[in-house]
């Protein structure tokens, strides 16, 4: 089994939590891919993803409509994405993407929920030898698809790895190749059910049961704050 597989085993379900949390998040990936590229998604490759990961968990039309339509608002105008580094004990490294419109508070916020922890704030760089940045798409494996045919007709697009497991096909490729492997599963006419540019731990760390709930608590604290989007960590 291979990481991609392993990286979506483990995150399924266990970050995010319900889904009072993660539809605003959801909510504001949409809003700002509609405010950089308009609201059509047919001509907005990253609101047409947005709106595609929103649908796989479920989230509801309404609330889809809604946040496009927020791009136009006001309260919209200074909506930008940032990233933190930081360490949590037993060597765990945290990189957090975040979607605020105050980066003072969200600052504050993230640094307060790290050192209240055991954990501290890093440089911007410091942790970027510590992962890889991969685009990662997921679609159900339909009778007569060949794994090894779309193998060859993605290379050129920029795959990395495919696999195929419990009826689910996982595709990998470096970030770069985002859209190249979009289209190119697009014009093949896949339905692509998922698909994130995610941080993988090129050195991934073990730890025990009592380590891991002490490290999951930080977490929760992180995923819990409104403009924390996704936190990624070197664990295995």
């Amino acid at each position: 089994m291979g990481r991609a597989f392993e990286y979506r085993k483990a995150s399924k379900l266990k970050r995010w939590g319900a889904m009072s949390k993660l539809f605003p998040k959801l909510g504001k990936l949409i809003t700002v891919a509609a405010k950089e590229g308009g609201g059509d998604p047919d001509s907005n490759s990253k609101l047409r993803t947005a709106i595609l990961n929103a649908k796989a968990e479920n989230m509801p039309k309404e609330n889809i409509e809604a946040a496009i339509k927020r791009a136009t608002s006001k309260d919209m105008t200074n909506m930008q994405e940032v990233n933190f580094e930081g360490k949590l004990p037993h060597g765990v490294q945290v990189f957090i993407e975040c979607m605020t419109d105050n980066n003072t508070r969200t600052v504050a916020n993230v640094k307060s929920i790290l050192s209240k922890n055991g954990g501290e704030m890093l440089t911007k760089g410091s942790l970027d030898f510590m992962f890889e940045r991969k685009a990662i798409f997921e679609f159900d494996l339909k009778d007569g698809m060949d794994i090894e045919e779309l193998e060859l007709e993605l290379i050129d697009a920029g795959l990395e790895e495919i696999e195929a497991e419990e009826g689910v096909v996982i595709v990998t490729a470096d970030y770069t190749s985002f859209g190249a492997i979009s289209s190119a599963l697009e014009g093949m006419g896949v339905e692509i059910k998922k698909a994130n540019l995610e941080r993988m731990a090129t050195s991934p760390l073990s730890l025990t049961p009592e380590q891991q709930q002490d490290i999951d608590k930080v977490l929760e604290r992180l995923e819990d704050d409104d403009d924390v989007q996704k936190v990624f960590t070197n664990i295995a």
